[in-house]
């Protein structure tokens, strides 16, 4: 079959239950918790606008939710929302695994593609704050043969300005993944496939998402930290951070209990089960597996800076212009309407996981599909359909990308 830029643009990255308590919703076909108990860090002027999570926000969040699961036929999903002295929402809606009808939950591992970027990028930050990189290091200080590499900065490669092409869009990349979706990738023949194409503007001259920036990052982690990007990310970022269910897949595992994921990004160009895809492909831009607790974590943790320096935060958190009226993308993290995070996309999942600072608000949503409706992703659906109901002011949305290029938006 032909495998057209606007089909592999979306194909291509753009990832503690036990503690939570779960109760039958009516029907069983949700399930959550709301609680109301105030937050210890929280404060009234900074929630002031945000509405108290009660029974009735959450029956509108819940006819909401599964509105937007029926029209975009969304099998499975799972919220949370909270802030601090309003409560929380938590739910599942739909199933995990089709074959089985098995219900979500929110305990659930799932992969979350893009959402790797922060990830990586903090790691990045951190070596920034140690000492054993620096912002305005050319690219070429760490890897060899970069097109441009003397120019573009990692500065340039993490707030998606380097003019790179982004491997995803490659049509042999694509029919490489899609006729053996278990095969692992090396970052190497990633690099490879972006680097056989022009540079596509020099660099800091405009936004353009490629997923190449991050395998570059990835790369100069492991050379400035000594250690294997997995394992550096597992000891900087998810130890201090807390974070004990989150994972950098060296391969294809996916701890259980996970949901399955369904996609049509496939050769037959039907739909199929990518639950066990091998993810490596992504590895520094999309490979991860997280859960809704840790998820929520994570949000403050990115939003607030709280593995960084102050002056290292505000560096990220400096976003430029993008082609999103709304939305800048910064250092490994974007501002959508006053939202803080990221996204994620790949074969089978999406997620979406931001903050709002002025509300000290997190929002944290998990799917297990990324089959778009009318060309808007379903994460991104659900956030806009969420935030109109609590943060009208502030309603998370990313128009459709009109172009044929690679996406302009912070997804996938």
């Amino acid at each position: 079959m032909a495998y057209s830029q606007t089909r592999w643009r979306r194909a291509c990255v753009g990832l503690a239950a036990t503690a939570m308590l779960v109760v039958p919703a009516s029907a069983g076909a949700a399930y959550g918790a709301t609680a109301s108990q105030p937050s210890p860090s929280g404060s009234a002027s900074a929630t002031a606008g945000f509405p108290q999570l009660d029974s009735d926000v959450a029956e509108r969040l819940d006819a909401a939710i599964q509105r937007v699961m029926r029209e975009a036929g969304v099998p499975g999903v799972i919220v949370g929302l909270s802030a601090p002295g309003k409560g929380s929402y938590v739910r599942a809606f739909g199933v995990a695994d089709k074959a089985t009808e098995t219900r979500m939950t929110p305990g659930l591992f799932m992969r979350i593609g893009s959402e790797t970027k922060t990830f990586t990028v903090t790691a990045l930050l951190r070596l920034v704050d140690q000492g054993k990189a620096g912002l305005d290091d050319p690219i070429a200080k760490y890897v060899d043969d970069v097109p441009n590499g003397n120019r573009i900065t990692l500065r340039d490669l993490a707030d998606m300005r380097s003019g790179l092409f982004n491997y995803s869009m490659d049509e042999d990349f694509a029919k490489a993944l899609t006729s053996d979706p278990q095969r692992p990738f090396t970052p190497q023949e990633l690099l490879d496939y972006s680097f056989r194409h022009p540079v596509r503007f020099q660099p800091g001259e405009r936004f353009e998402y490629s997923n190449t920036n991050a395998i570059l990052l990835g790369l100069v982690v492991e050379k400035a930290g000594g250690l294997p990007l997995h394992e550096f990310i597992e000891r900087n970022v998810l130890e201090p951070a807390g974070l004990r269910r989150t994972v950098f897949p060296t391969g294809a595992e996916f701890p259980d209990p996970h949901a399955h994921g369904y996609t049509e990004q496939t050769a037959s160009g039907k739909v199929e089960d990518a639950t066990d895809w091998n993810p490596s492909w992504a590895w520094a831009a999309g490979a991860m597996i997280s859960d809704l607790r840790d998820l929520r974590t994570w949000a403050r943790v990115v939003a607030t800076g709280e593995l960084l320096t102050a002056g290292t935060q505000a560096e990220r958190l400096r976003t430029g212009p993008s082609p999103v009226p709304g939305a800048g993308y910064g250092l490994g993290i974007f501002d959508v309407q006053g939202w803080i995070g990221h996204n994620g996309s790949l074969p089978g999942y999406e997620s979406l996981t931001v903050y709002l600072p002025e509300a000290q608000a997190t929002m944290v949503v998990l799917l297990n599909t990324d089959i778009t409706k009318d060309g808007t992703e379903p994460s991104t659906l659900f956030g806009e359909a969420i935030t109109r109901i609590v943060t009208p002011d502030h309603v998370f949305n990313l128009p459709v990308p009109t172009s044929q290029s690679p996406s302009p938006t912070p997804s996938r």
